[in-house]
């Protein structure tokens, strides 16, 4: 397998993220994620107004999906409190690296001791440790603030943005600089794989990069406003809005898609039982097909 002899970056939100990185869990400390850490919703969201930190949701989805679902550690991350007092809908996993990002002298340091207690290999990093949020702009100027917000869009904004303006932690640029693969979703394409590309640090270290880009598109439609989007018209809108179009290959489930400006790779990736997710096998396939410089059609 060619995949085993590379280095790899997948970059994204949680649940998306968390499949590649389940996916690819095998290649251990020669594959890092990098998470977006923009939302602002659910047990994460009331954390974040309550001080300010980063979002731990998709760092905590991302980390479990690197563990044994049947294990301890899964069972106490993923466990969510029930009921309507100050505990009900908080997650317990985000509520431990929020107390340990209040112990511990940065996030890192709180992630670095999650991945040794769950003995994850696997490096899982923030997009940034400093908190940030997702700023939307109308055609007409006006702006949305917030990732749930953002999502909740009547039509696709004509800019995106952090803020405030924020800057990668240094393993995400050595993990990039030093990739021979980075992929990009699947996932919201606003509010999972777009925000780490707005850090200008993250986007100059893809540009400049030798490695192969591999963007992932949905299976389905997702609920957002780029759901109306073409291939080509979010490659235009990531190029206009960080400067620089990085992807070299997409992959996708739909045969219809076409687009001038990457190689396209197209196949079934739909799980057999949840076929708004991606199979783990069928991905695979698809990235070892990338990496091979091989079309599927099928």
């Amino acid at each position: 397998m060619q995949l085993k002899k590379i280095k790899i970056v997948a970059i994204g939100g949680g649940h998306g993220l968390g499949r590649v990185l389940s996916t690819l869990s095998f290649m251990g400390n020669k594959l890092t994620g990098i998470v977006t850490t923009t939302d602002n919703g659910g047990s994460t969201g009331r954390l974040r107004k309550r001080s300010s930190t980063i979002a731990w949701g998709d760092l905590r989805n991302c980390l479990t999906e690197l563990v044994d679902e049947n294990s301890i550690g899964s069972q106490l991350f993923n466990f969510r409190f029930k009921g309507e007092d100050e505990l009900g809908g908080h997650n317990l996993g985000n509520l431990i690296l929020y107390g340990l990002g209040k112990v511990q002298s940065s996030p890192m340091e709180s992630i670095t001791l999650v991945r040794s207690i769950l003995r994850v290999k696997t490096k899982v990093l923030p997009m940034s440790e400093t908190p940030t949020d997702l700023m939307a702009f109308y055609p007409e100027g006006r702006c949305r603030l917030g990732e749930m917000s953002v999502d909740e869009m009547p039509i696709m904004p004509t800019d995106l943005m952090l803020a405030p303006l924020v800057k990668a932690v240094e393993p995400c640029i050595e993990a990039i600089d030093d990739a021979d693969l980075i992929i990009l979703g699947p996932g919201s394409f606003l509010t999972s794989v777009v925000p780490p590309l707005l850090i200008m640090d993250i986007a100059k270290s893809i540009e400049k990069s030798n490695a192969h880009c591999v963007f992932i598109d949905n299976i389905v439609a997702e609920n957002s406003p780029a759901a109306v989007l073409t291939l080509d018209e979010k490659l235009d809108w990531i190029e206009r809005n960080i400067g620089c179009m990085p992807i070299d290959t997409v992959i996708c489930q739909d045969k219809n898609t076409h687009s001038d400006r990457v190689k396209i790779i197209c196949q079934d990736l739909a799980h057999n039982e949840l076929p708004h997710y991606h199979d783990n096998e069928k991905l695979l396939h698809a990235l070892e097909a990338c990496v091979k410089g091989v079309s599927i059609d099928k």
